[in-house]
């Protein structure tokens, strides 16, 4: 367990959202994941701690600036690689993360910092800032990731004060988390949102990284505690996207959860955040892997959902969709 006390590493906060969660909502984005999903778009999501991404066209110059190398404590190492008179790289093996280049860096963006330290106040006041369009829309806070379950005491105290000022909360985890953690955090939890990416535990190993039994324990915990369910299948041709897998998790949902599943969400695969990637200086894990024509994604979707619906579940395309909680 990673307990974060009344502070989290938040790498991002997103306004006036309504794909995760009804109404209008703020999404709030937990640093660190314990899954390495082959398709997951957030890689600045995946590390614990802040780090820096590069984007080197924005750069003006070292022989204008170079200031990121001058603060840099690992220069002379070559943490800072620099080509072309532009910021390039980042050698990561050299770096500490100290963040000082990026603090320091007066060319907008050249130099991000993925990750800030925020205490519970700081990030409330933030999601009170909307409270009309919440009350106006159904609408209210989201907590995502990276994994809300890595920081776990921190997502707690931010619920809590988020449903004491009335505020419908909502978490969206992947449930890859000691089955304890539910206890602690579920009640100040409105609806919780998760995924199920592959029946098979092995292939789901390949896909992600870890096996899937904690995560369908954790999902049937999360029923069995009468809390309301939104299920998304990531449809990956080639990887997930057969009907073999579908009928395995429509049967799953089926069986095990109840009435507690609101919408069974299937969501096309596509290739984001690959600029995102570069920055980190991490290989984009399906860069061999070209998304089918969208016509090609939406009939198999649409043959999926129909399938999802033999069982009785109430499976849709996409998110935008309304459903009752």
């Amino acid at each position: 367990m990673t307990d974060s006390g009344n502070s989290g590493i938040i790498f991002d906060i997103q306004k006036f959202t309504v794909h995760d969660g009804p109404g209008i909502r703020t999404n709030v984005f937990l640093k660190g994941c314990p899954l390495r999903c082959l398709w997951c778009s957030n890689p600045e999501g995946l590390r614990s701690k802040p780090q820096v991404g590069v984007y080197s066209n924005r750069c003006i110059g070292i022989d204008k600036c170079g200031l990121c190398l001058r603060v840099c404590p690992k220069t002379e190492e070559g943490a800072l690689v620099i080509k072309d008179n532009l910021v390039d790289h980042i050698n990561r093996e050299i770096c500490t993360d100290c963040l000082a280049c990026a603090e320091e860096c007066p060319s907008q963006g050249t130099l991000k910092i993925w990750g800030q330290e925020m205490l519970v106040p700081e990030v409330l006041e933030i999601v009170l800032a909307d409270r009309e369009f919440y009350e106006k829309s159904g609408g209210g806070i989201t907590l995502s990731g990276g994994e809300v379950f890595l920081q776990w005491a921190f997502a707690r105290e931010l619920l809590e004060a988020c449903k004491t000022e009335g505020i419908n909360t909502c978490v969206e985890s992947a449930l890859h988390c000691d089955p304890n953690l539910l206890d602690i955090v579920y009640p100040q939890v409105d609806l919780v949102i998760t995924d199920i990416k592959h029946m098979d535990s092995e292939i789901h190993k390949t896909l992600t990284g870890v096996g899937n039994q904690r995560i369908l324990d954790n999902i049937k915990k999360t029923a069995t505690m009468g809390l309301p369910l939104v299920i998304r299948v990531p449809v990956v041709a080639k990887h997930n996207n057969d009907d073999i897998n579908l009928r395995a998790t429509a049967e799953f949902i089926a069986n095990n959860l109840g009435n507690q599943v609101k919408q069974v969400q299937l969501l096309p695969y596509r290739e984001l955040g690959v600029d995102k990637y570069e920055a980190l200086g991490m290989a984009y894990p399906m860069a061999d892997i070209t998304p089918p024509e969208r016509i090609v994604w939406e009939a198999n979707i649409h043959h999926l959902v129909e399938l999802m619906q033999e069982y009785g579940i109430p499976a849709v395309a996409g998110t935008t969709k309304k459903y009752d909680i």
